[in-house]
């Protein structure tokens, strides 16, 4: 089945190393939380679920970076995360990483695409 792309937010929406942009997506039937953010240039995709315990990264609405921006961070658990992998490098998720998204940007937008 062929992906089809749905509007996130304008790539000027998302700013390296900054807030993220939240939205949903539908999974097996199910709608779930998955962010997006900017790190090296580079728009990332992941669902917003801690590989530890299924609850939702964020330490407030859109912020997923540590203090240095240099990690995705649990709020909940101190877990981090690299942002270009979703790759657990440390904390409870046990070297379980963030299950990733497909995303991609083009003409000054970011868009999800659906594969489901």
């Amino acid at each position: 089945m062929a992906a089809s792309a749905r509007l996130i937010c304008a790539s000027a929406d998302l700013e390296e190393g900054g807030r993220g942009v939240r939205f949903t997506v539908t999974r097996r039937g199910r709608e779930e939380s998955a962010f997006a953010v900017r790190f090296s240039g580079q728009v990332r995709a992941y669902l917003n679920r801690c590989a530890h315990v299924p609850i939702e990264l964020d330490w407030q609405h859109g912020e997923f970076f540590d203090h240095s921006k240099l990690y995705l961070v649990c709020a909940t658990h101190g877990a981090l995360y690299a942002p270009e992998s979703g790759q657990c490098l440390g904390g409870r998720c046990h070297g379980k990483g963030l299950t990733p998204l497909d995303v991609e940007e083009r003409d000054g937008a970011v868009y999800y695409l659906d594969s489901d």
